[in-house]
């Protein structure tokens, strides 16, 4: 069959329908993968996932979007030579970081494994962290592979084949999570940290079959691939300036995601020791409230960030031809609107999962003693997340890569220096101490945006007033919501039965989105967000419809 090239618009529309079903596949499997490892299990499974994520994002982060331009750029010239040249040499580039952090992370697990957990013992022990942070790092030596040739059909813009791989990768990750696991811990009788291992070993299994995948996509369509030849146009480029180009668009992306991952992981080397040695409190206890912020919790949290993000998509196309155009009137325009849209789908989604907090995780997780509290407040994470990833969003699409490291190091430095201090004055104050970590993480993250924002009001000049005042009718919808949902609260409380729970949820929601909707359609918030009266647009649409 005969690969088709995707439209910009064709191609924008089937990555994001990859990503969302990529992101739907990944919150559904947590279900019945708690109810097989359990809180314990979701901590080291924690553990090392969040140490891999730093590794994956030094050998991945930013080079299939590189290798895509670069793939692009000489292509669009005929330069079919140059263009193989660089895909070999990418794929060389990849596989040697992709082997020097395997060496890293799997020779250095011991060490690892010192520094989240030390010597404290009865929970998971340092041999279990070991074994898990071991497992998951053969898949470094796939996944950097697996990103040039994402990035390789991309710049040919044949979007279809590498969504497909990433729906793939995580079908055979999330069916070896749930039926791996299950097999080893039910029926073999194996230990925890083998079932743990096994589920993270769905990683580099998913990795495989998409990388498989999609070489014989590549080596089936050479034909197509090589369209476009221009032989008298071909040019000498150079190993070195391939290399120089692929490090130089990649490099701020890596950056900017290794010091995101890091900023995740902050919790992993530092809740657990001062929990426990600091506070007294049992490893068994401190290792739930560990897996249910950095397991568990982050998995719900991914509803509201795939939300959210997927508004920022459109940014880079849209202000980068305004920046070309010098249209500055227009990129104020357009940085001032993602602020207001992101604030007004993002701010109702995390008060309502932190109102909700007892039922949804009960839906989720059944009944736990610290996941609901520590998700009441973890989940604001998921809104300064987006807010976060829309502002190093919009720095990259500026190229303001100065800013973007400044903003995004002085953040981590607050959120690791914080981390410990708050976790004690949370205590002091009689307040659950786990509270101050998540708060230090939080407030990490609005310095970030804040430098953001002053940076774009003074170089840019842009006005963030409308916005605020945008955020401030927000705000007055969201007190009405609150007060809605407490007092349906009291004529209805929150059901035990996980069945009921679901319906408390969907029932709960219904009124706390009418009353939301309601209040900001009074305002005027979603006329001036839409452009227009909101109602007028849905029916001149259902007008034009029944016309055709």
């Amino acid at each position: 069959m005969k690969l088709k090239k995707n439209t910009f618009l064709q191609g924008a529309f089937v990555a994001s329908m990859g990503i969302v079903l990529s992101k739907i596949l990944g919150i559904i499997y947590v279900i019945p993968f708690y109810s097989i490892i359990g809180e314990q299990g979701g901590a080291l499974y924690g553990y090392a996932y969040n140490i891999y994520s730093i590794f994956l994002s030094l050998s991945t982060a930013g080079f299939p979007l590189a290798v895509s331009k670069i793939i692009s750029e000489y292509n669009a010239l005929g330069y079919y030579k140059e263009k193989e040249q660089a895909f070999k040499i990418a794929k060389r580039l990849l596989s040697i970081i992709g082997i020097i952090c395997f060496i890293v992370l799997f020779v250095f697990a011991p060490q690892i494994s010192k520094l989240i957990i030390g010597n404290i013992e009865g929970g998971n022990t340092p041999s279990d962290i070991v074994f898990v942070i071991r497992v998951i790092s053969f898949s470094i030596l796939v996944v950097p592979i697996l990103s040039v040739y994402r990035g390789y059909l991309q710049g040919h813009k044949y979007i279809t084949p590498t969504s497909i791989s990433q729906v793939l990768e995580q079908i055979v990750r999330v069916l070896i999570i749930i039926i791996g696991s299950y097999l080893t811990l039910r029926v073999f009788n194996l230990s925890l940290s083998t079932a743990v291992g096994v589920a993270l070993f769905g990683a580099t299994a998913g990795s495989i079959a998409s990388y498989l995948y999609l070489v014989n996509k590549v080596m089936h369509h050479r034909k197509e691939l090589r369209a476009n030849v221009n032989e008298d146009a071909e040019v000498k480029v150079t190993t070195k300036e391939i290399i120089i180009k692929i490090i130089c668009y990649a490099f701020p992306f890596v950056f900017g995601d290794v010091l995101k991952s890091l900023y995740n992981s902050v919790d992993t080397f530092l809740l657990i020791r001062t929990l426990v040695n600091g506070l007294g409190f049992d490893i068994t206890a401190a290792e739930s409230i560990m897996s249910a912020i950095s397991t568990w919790g982050n998995k719900l949290n991914m509803i509201v960030i795939a939300v959210g993000t997927g508004f920022t998509v459109s940014i880079i196309p849209n202000i980068t031809y305004n920046l070309v155009k010098k249209d500055y009137k227009a990129i104020k325009d357009k940085i001032n609107k993602s602020f207001k849209i992101t604030l007004y789908i993002t701010i109702p989604m995390v008060v309502g999962l932190s109102l909700l907090a007892n039922p949804v995780w009960n839906v989720f997780y059944g009944q736990s003693t610290y996941g609901p509290k520590v998700f009441s407040l973890s989940i604001f994470i998921a809104l300064v997340n987006v807010l976060l990833t829309l502002c190093t969003t919009i720095l990259l699409t500026l190229k303001e890569y100065k800013v973007l490291f400044i903003n995004l190091v002085i953040g981590l430095i607050v959120n690791a220096t914080l981390d410990i201090p708050l976790i004690y004055l949370f205590n002091y104050l009689k307040l659950l101490p786990y509270h101050g970590a998540i708060a230090a993480t939080i407030l990490g993250n609005i310095i970030s945006v804040t430098i953001v924002i002053i940076f774009l009001y003074k170089k840019y000049d842009i006005d963030f007033f409308k916005s605020v005042k945008t955020f401030l009718k927000i705000l007055l919808a969201i007190i009405s919501m609150i007060i809605v949902v407490l007092l349906l609260k009291i004529v209805i409380p929150f059901p035990v039965n996980r069945i009921a729970s679901a319906f408390a949820v969907l029932l709960y929601s219904v009124v706390g989105a009418g009353v939301y909707l309601f209040i900001t359609y009074k305002t005027k918030v979603m006329d001036e967000i839409f452009e227009g009266n909101i109602v007028n647009i849905i029916n001149k649409k259902i007008k034009n419809a029944k016309e055709k």
